[in-house]
């Protein structure tokens, strides 16, 4: 198993060129999973993991989370990026406590997002969010420096679908000290090409939540240099779930077991 500044070094490492897809798992069974098929990294899912503990998408307290993420990063030998939603505080102080939680945890790198938690006031004013990016940034250098900081603009999925405001915020994270970028929402060649552009030389996250025509590869010519999926996998086991479940209460039928993963092939997976 590497050590956490093997890990946190080879993360870097990866965002310096090329393009590199860090699916998101939820438990250990999914990390473990997904390393052994050759992912290079990984990233927790906030979604995934709320919905496993039984609360929706963002009702998980902060020490959850960092029990989660730190049983993530201890299981794989991988780098394991956080998913650490807003910090799991309004103000700078807030955030830079939570941040240094989330740095003991031997995370190798961690997002920090401009979310209010209200879809009617849905972002923080620029300069608090900013400051909060800056919190985050300083609690690292003092860790260390070596966590890998990634700047969350929200606005294109949280009701504010403004692809220059969000431009403008990811500058300012960068100025501030995020060292890769990230606008969940982006969805077409042109928009991901403008933020590449707009925060360039640094790397910028691109999530992949749904059907898409693009390809790891159409992502990489457009300079996109990291790919997440988010609760995307999370979604997927739910959506089989729930249509075998509905099968069953609803008409009776088993028939949804046929495209289950067989059980053996699982056991195989996980030795």
């Amino acid at each position: 198993m590497p050590t956490v500044a093997e890990k946190r070094a080879a993360f870097r490492r990866l965002h310096e060129g090329g393009c590199f897809v860090i699916p998101n798992p939820w438990d250990v069974g999914t990390t473990r999973y997904l390393e052994r098929m050759g992912f290079k990294a990984l990233a927790t899912t906030s979604a995934g993991f709320a919905w496993a503990k039984g609360a929706a998408d963002g009702g998980v307290t902060r020490e959850m989370a960092i029990e989660h993420i730190a049983e993530i990063s201890t299981a794989a030998s991988v780098p394991v990026n956080a998913d650490f939603e807003g910090g799991f505080a309004h103000e700078p102080a807030g955030v830079a406590e939570s941040v240094r939680l989330c740095v003991a945890t031997g995370v190798s790198g961690l997002s920090i997002e401009d979310f209010t938690g209200d879809m009617a006031d849905p972002l923080y004013d620029l300069d608090l969010a900013v400051a909060r990016i800056r919190a985050a940034r300083e609690a690292i250098d003092k860790a260390g420096g070596d966590v890998l900081l990634t700047g969350r603009s929200e606005g294109l999925i949280r009701n504010r679908p403004d692809l220059d405001e969000a431009i403008r915020r990811l500058q300012a994270y960068s100025a501030a000290g995020a060292d890769c970028l990230y606008a969940p929402g982006l969805s077409t060649k042109e928009q991901i090409s403008a933020v590449v552009k707009a925060v360039a030389p640094k790397p910028v996250n691109i999530l992949m939540g749904g059907p898409s025509d693009l390809t790891v590869q159409d992502i990489e010519a457009l300079g996109g240099r990291r790919i997440s999926v988010g609760g995307a996998l999370a979604r997927a086991a739910w959506g089989g779930f729930m249509r075998t479940a509905k099968l069953i209460w609803e008409h009776g039928s088993f028939k949804g077991f046929a495209d289950a993963a067989p059980g053996g092939e699982i056991n195989k997976a996980l030795k």
